[in-house]
């Protein structure tokens, strides 16, 4: 499929909001005089001054019920769905209390670097400040960022030690990960990125782990990076147990723990080349994990020889 270009926005001025997770800077700002905006929940963490972004995006208030044409790429099976519509990439956000017409949507062009939002105006009271990303817009802009040879997001808690270090637990639903995350957050020295969500890019030859602000119960999330030391797969064990897997194994189990954009052909080879990078520099270790705070000590133990 092929969509050409849409026009470039002007570049950020003062009045633009700008947040940067794992090194991508996204602005924010809005074309209608009537709008007031603000960052939502643990993504005020990640503001930053107005600087030059990777992604451009101006927020509107408008009508989106009369629908509109394009061929639908991806069903989420939740609140989003992508199209390819007017030689762009629209994202539509629905929830089911408020019927078949979107709450909002965005349209970018191929290159992801500028976004029209478009916000239904009688579903917001418009007397309020909103947030023009709300959840899950702005993981889904990052993802599709991502996707774009930058990098990779999977589902983990991801600790840096007291020496600097990252270590990244991922694990599926119940795996462990916020359990981990609350022994690490005792831990004098240590420094808890997320409990949910990490991204994994790759920097002048090492690959590093970044917070970002899509947390799970503990609700920790930090906006900082670390060189990526050694990754743990977990499982519930009746007993802590390491065993190394390397190659297509452990690029397997990683993607697997991973969000990848499915409906992108290109997006999903550089995911999986990513994942061949990051186990040949990387120890990955299947971790059988028993939920109490010894794992912490069992963890530095073998990892400190690393």
């Amino acid at each position: 499929m092929t969509v050409s270009a849409i026009p470039e926005f002007s570049k950020p001025g003062c009045d633009d909001i700008c947040i940067r997770i794992a090194d991508i800077t996204i602005s924010l700002s809005s074309t209608d005089p009537s709008m007031r905006m603000h960052l939502e929940g643990d993504v005020e963490r990640f503001r930053v001054p107005p600087s030059e972004p990777g992604l451009r995006v101006k927020a509107a208030w408008g009508d989106l019920s009369r629908g509109f044409a394009g061929e639908k790429i991806f069903d989420s099976g939740g609140v989003w769905q992508l199209f390819a519509a007017e030689n762009a990439y629209q994202f539509c956000c629905s929830a089911p209390n408020l019927g078949k017409i979107p709450y909002q949507t965005a349209r970018l062009n191929p290159e992801f670097t500028t976004a029209e939002v478009i916000l239904h105006r009688p579903f917001f009271d418009t007397s309020q400040s909103v947030y023009p990303l709300q959840y899950p817009l702005d993981e889904v802009l990052i993802l599709n960022l991502l996707s774009r040879k930058r990098g990779v997001e999977v589902h983990a808690c991801g600790v840096i030690d007291e020496s600097g270090d990252g270590l990244l637990f991922t694990g599926k639903s119940g795996a462990g990960k916020t359990t981990m995350a609350r022994f690490w957050e005792k831990e004098r020295g240590a420094l808890i990125l997320s409990d949910d969500r990490i991204i994994l890019r790759q920097d002048k030859g090492k690959i590093w782990m970044y917070g970002t602000p899509w947390h799970g119960d503990a609700k920790l999330a930090y906006p900082s990076r670390a060189p990526l030391k050694a990754v743990f797969i977990l499982r519930h064990g009746p007993e802590n147990r390491l065993r190394a897997k390397t190659g297509a194994e452990a690029a397997a189990l990683l993607f697997s723990r991973s969000f990848p954009v499915f409906y992108s052909p290109e997006g999903l080879q550089y995911t999986l080349e990513f994942y061949d990078r990051l186990t040949a520099s990387v120890p990955c270790f299947e971790f059988d994990a028993v939920p109490n705070p010894e794992v912490v000590a069992f963890i530095r133990a073998r990892t400190s020889a690393l």
